[in-house]
């Protein structure tokens, strides 16, 4: 074809950006990037550098990483003398008012390193090069263009003057799919830090020439995320740019907050709650919103108020990582009020019960003068820390001050269980991404959530319900508990993929943690295990941080210490457990105060975080505000419903790797009901299947049920030869179709294997070959064919598509082949490729031309580096050839038919029949052909673009 379609995507791209007000700049190389900077600079100041004065500005930018050049660029002012002596001050940005800077485009800037690179869109603000996309032609995975930018940064973004080191995001694109990341200089970049763009209501904007330009790329936004939306994260030095529902959700709170800057007394209309789904990421989001509002001069004091001592510490250092010394964080009651007194301490971390304190008794006289002062609190997990008296005592105290809150899992009409609703403490709901939101867009995984059952239920008892149960004494009974020690060990390593991750178990309340602890602890003496258990629960002393015991026992996830009472064993067996902790690890941990008992607390969070624990074994601590990126694995043997499940469950969803597919949670009561209820009040009712996969179990059964059906229809694989009729062959295909669902879905589960299905794996793999033959039977561009009831079946081919294997795979394969030197080996190789062939569906179209390739070319070809170019060549002859027996058969215009193809690749619009009857020299054909014929060169040309452009992957 004349034009390569990434350069068709980039000519585009440009075009659409000037139109969003970016002006074109022609820049070939360093050089020119350097005058227009001076350019640039000198415009946007108001002020004329001479040479050397331009050198000193060159010497400023030129310090440091990436990470101390994002803090450069931010700098309010920067000053050089000139050369006649005098003070120069000027900005490389206007981070206040973000859209008065200059903006420019330009494309293929060549940069020498290591390597010499060309770049593909880079977009100036004031002549530095904030933003850079890189481009790949549809059909090509995503990554590439993001393992092209990590090879940039090894290679040239730091040569020259290191101007490229001043990009803070980058886009990656193939025309319909786009998604964006911050610029993580040195460090490692994960692709599970890429980001996709979306709309308010969470719909994703993934074309860039359809919606993601407009919305992401406009000046004014680009700008605003750059100024105002990158985080310096001060612990790893690197950027962390927002994800789009959190970049939402803070703009609604300063919106509502720049909205009432005069208050005229408390109004709940005037505050607001953010749901955003456990995982997502709500501390960045309220770090964020905080910072910014603690700028806006009306307001004098952010409060952000957690519900318990290990939340304010574990707030504290997060907050401290994203920028340090930015909050500051209540020791207690008294230091409290010295820093709500403090006109420049401006981002207060505290616990709701030091702020309830400040608010009674001897305290209100310390607090009178700030008692009208404009302030904003935000509450940390809002579903628990606002019931009883404290809200009322906050607002009632307070007269000018706006409450918003951010939670998981609000309490709603459904959950309240006679307590407040969010929404009637808090007021409307002003940004909602909810778990089915974060399983789409991959920033939580879905649950497996298995059912054990633990004792036998006598024939009689039909129906009986876990709380029913749960007063008799079988779920304490030593067996029982016994029986689920004997199975977490036996299962324990399966479940971890031989610990490579951690677990938590959460259990009734305390004594039942008590209990298991002693268990676990008698059988690694009895040498039945080795796994590394660490305990924490409360005691009496504790009463500060354990009070806020608001909920019934059931679902509850603080610590209900008044529930309890005080057992003056529990402590004593605590330490115990603490020396016990202190032998495992080499630590010197004691629980002998409040501070040592914290200190605890936290090394035992540190570990289970660093995954140096197995088990962590708690009643409720840690079953919120706790991250682990390690634990895939919940143990429950605990009675939990709505917010208080949701929660713990999500102590498994947060994202890590490809090796951590889902969260495990294993129930050793029966929760099924009470999960479903859950999920169906935090989503919606539609939403159990996607956020829950069925137990592994299920599956095998269901697929060795589907193999008996399609052995009674086909017996053997070359019995489908013999299905002559179009309602038989449907019968095989839907059949075989529903086995393809279920492989697919078990081959995500770590204890897959073969040996459990009623199939062998190339059984399997005979009849996938069958079952694409039949597909490609019919041809939709024959017009001799008639109409077939098979044309209307979806045949779910993305069921047996393999991402990893594309032609770049065969290539490889090619290449091995050619280094062998035994037939033996080259006969598997050999196999392996046809096999592939038969049963890849991205290859199935590619399947003649890569024999052809193999059989006429590979034998000449003696170096076998060169296998991938010589297959370029041969891939863009055999293209060429196909595009002019298209246009030749079919009697169409060349030009406009490159043109058509080129467009419909990444507009990602089928033409429409108007335009492929457009491309016929001879002109349109009669109406009663015009269906016949538009369909037939549309099937012609989508079969073009799959065998020719879809799947060739990195040749």
């Amino acid at each position: 074809m004349s034009k390569q379609s990434e350069k068709i995507l980039e000519e585009q791209l440009v075009d659409q950006l000037q139109k969003l007000g970016y002006k074109y700049a022609f820049i070939a190389d360093e050089k020119a990037l350097l005058a227009n900077l001076k350019t640039q600079l000198e415009k946007h100041n108001h002020i004329q550098f001479s040479d050397s004065e331009f050198e000193k500005v060159l010497n400023i930018l030129n310090k440091g990483s990436v990470f101390e050049k994002a803090k450069v660029l931010r700098e309010k002012k920067h000053h050089i003398i000139r050369d006649n002596g005098d003070n120069l001050y000027f900005e490389f940005l206007n981070v206040e008012h973000w859209c008065q800077n200059e903006y420019q485009v330009t494309n293929q800037i060549t940069q020498e390193g290591k390597y010499e690179n060309r770049y593909d869109v880079t977009l100036l603000v004031n002549g530095l090069p904030l933003v850079q996309i890189e481009l790949k032609r549809r059909g090509l995975e995503m990554k590439e263009a993001f393992n092209q930018i990590n090879r940039y940064q090894k290679h040239s973004f730091g040569a020259g003057k290191g101007l490229f080191h001043f990009v803070q995001l980058f886009v990656i694109s193939n025309g319909v799919n786009t998604k964006y990341f911050s610029n993580f200089g040195s460090h490692k970049q994960e692709f599970l830090q890429t980001f996709h763009w979306t709309d308010e209501q969470n719909n994703p904007l993934n074309n860039i020439l359809n919606g993601f330009t407009d919305s992401f790329l406009e000046p004014c936004h680009i700008s605003k995320m750059i100024c105002k939306y990158i985080v310096l994260n001060e612990t790893d030095k690197r950027l962390m740019v927002l994800r789009p529902y959190q970049y939402y959700a803070v703009e609604s709170i300063i919106k509502k907050v720049k909205e009432n800057e005069i208050l005229n007394g408390y109004n709940i209309e005037k505050n607001g709650y953010i749901w955003h789904t456990t995982g997502s990421g709500k501390t960045l989001t309220s770090f964020k919103a905080s910072q910014i509002l603690s700028k806006i001069p009306a307001i004098k004091k952010v409060v952000f108020v957690v519900d318990r001592k290990d939340l304010d510490y574990q707030t504290n250092q997060e907050y401290d990582k994203f920028s340090k010394g930015s909050v500051s964080s209540a020791t207690n009651t008294d230091d409290l009020i010295r820093k709500l007194n403090d006109p420049n301490v401006l981002i207060i971390v505290t616990t709701i019960q030091k702020l309830n304190n400040a608010i009674s008794g001897r305290n209100l006289s310390k607090m009178k003068s700030i008692q009208h002062e404009r302030m904003v609190f935000i509450f940390d997990e809002c579903h628990r820390s606002q019931f009883g008296d404290t809200h009322k005592n906050i607002v009632n105290y307070f007269t000018n001050i706006q409450l918003f809150g951010f939670t998981g899992t609000p309490i709603l009409a459904e959950n309240a269980d006679g307590e407040k609703t969010t929404a009637s403490l808090f007021g409307k709901c002003l940004h909602k991404y909810v778990i089915t939101d974060a399983i789409r867009d991959e920033n939580v995984l879905k649950f497996s959530v298995e059912y054990i059952q633990t004792f036998k239920q006598k024939e009689h008892i039909i129906d009986l319900k876990v709380e029913q149960i749960n007063e008799t004494e079988v779920f304490e009974a030593p067996e029982r508990k016994e029986a689920i020690v004997d199975y977490i060990i036996q299962y324990h390593d399966q479940k971890t993929q031989n610990r490579k991750f951690c677990t938590m178990m959460c259990v009734q309340d305390i004594d039942s943690v008590i209990q298991y602890y002693e268990i676990f602890k008698r059988k690694k003496q009895e040498g039945q295990h080795d796994l590394k258990i660490a305990t924490i629960f409360s005691f009496a002393q504790n009463e500060e941080e354990m009070e806020d015991a608001v909920y019934s026992q059931l679902g509850m996830v603080a610590e209900p210490q008044a529930v309890y009472g005080y057992k003056p064993h529990r402590r004593e067996l605590l330490e115990t457990y603490v020396q016990d902790f202190n032998e495992l690890f080499g630590e010197k941990q004691n629980v002998k105060d409040t501070e040592g008992f914290y200190n605890y607390y936290n090394a035992v969070a540190k570990k289970s975080k660093q995954n140096e624990t197995d088990i962590l074994l708690v009643a409720n601590m840690f079953l919120t505000g706790f991250d682990s990126k390690y634990l895939n694995t919940l143990y429950v043997d605990k009675n939990l419903k709505y917010h208080g499940l949701i929660q713990a469950f999500s102590r498994t969803n947060r994202i890590l790797d490809k090796n951590k597919t889902q969260g495990n949670i294993v129930c050793f009561r029966n929760l099924k009901d009470k999960t479903d209820e859950a999920i169906a009040l935090f989503s919606n009712k539609e939403a159990i299947d996607e956020i829950i996969v069925e137990p592994y179990e299920a599956y095998v059964e269901k697929f060795n049920e589907g193999t008996q059906k399609l052995l009674e229809i086909v017996p053997q694989v070359v019995s489908v030869d013999g299905l002559y009729s179009e309602e038989d062959q449907l019968q095989f295909i839907l059949a075989f179709r529903a086995m393809m669902r279920l492989h697919k879905k078990m081959s995500h589960y770590t204890e897959f294997t073969w040996s459990d299905l009623q199939m062998e794996e190339q059984l399997f793999a005979d009849y996938t070959s069958k079952y694409l033959d039949l597909k490609e039977r019919l041809d939709p561009t024959d017009p001799s064919k008639k109409a077939s009831i098979l044309n209307d079946i979806d045949f779910e081919l993305e069921l047996i598509r393999r991402d990893t294997i594309n032609v770049t795979y065969i290539l490889q394969l090619l290449i091995k082949f050619n280094s062998k030197h035994s037939a033996k080996d080259k006969e598997s190789i050999e196999k392996d490729i046809f096999n592939l062939l038969n049963t890849e569906v991205s290859l199935r179209s590619k399947r003649e031309l890569i024999e052809k390739f193999i059989q006429e070319s590979l034998p000449h070809i003696e170096d076998t580096d060169t296998i991938p170019e010589e297959f370029e060549k041969f891939w863009n002859v055999e293209q060429e050839k196909a595009l002019q027996e298209l246009v030749k058969t079919e009697n169409l215009s060349e030009e406009k038919t490159e043109r058509l193809i080129e467009n419909y690749l990444f507009t990602e619009r089928e033409p429409l029949r108007k335009e492929i009857l457009d491309l016929r020299k001879e002109g349109r054909p009669s109406v009663l052909k015009s269906k016949e014929i538009g369909d037939r060169i549309l099937n012609k040309i989508i079969g073009f673009v799959d065998t020719f452009v879809n799947g060739i992957s990195g040749n």
